[in-house]
């Protein structure tokens, strides 16, 4: 059984995840970061709480599943959106180099 300050834990460490790839995302849009590693790490930020999410849900009552659920979409949201962003070195304006 997963106790209350495991899961916690888990989304605060999620929040802070979130809270740095928003910005790295927010970045890269801004200011095309192309290949990055703070980006990078972004990324790996959020696959590494979404593993969290996933592995604190199996031992998690109802309530707290539904919390790390929740959380779960959020993470996966933002990862697609930073995967989706262009921010290819070898492409500008949308053209192959």
């Amino acid at each position: 059984m997963a106790t209350r300050q495991s899961v916690d834990e888990c989304i605060q460490k999620c929040e802070d995840a979130i809270r740095y790839a928003q910005e790295q995302y927010k970045s890269g849009t801004q200011q095309e970061h192309y290949h990055d590693q703070e980006y990078t790490q972004a990324m790996q930020g959020v696959e590494e709480a979404i593993n969290d999410v996933m592995n604190l849900a199996n031992s998690a009552n109802a309530q707290q599943r539904d919390q790390l659920h929740r959380m779960r979409l959020q993470l996966q949201n933002l990862q697609n959106e930073m995967i989706l962003l262009d921010h290819d070195p070898s492409t500008v304006g949308g053209k192959l180099h």
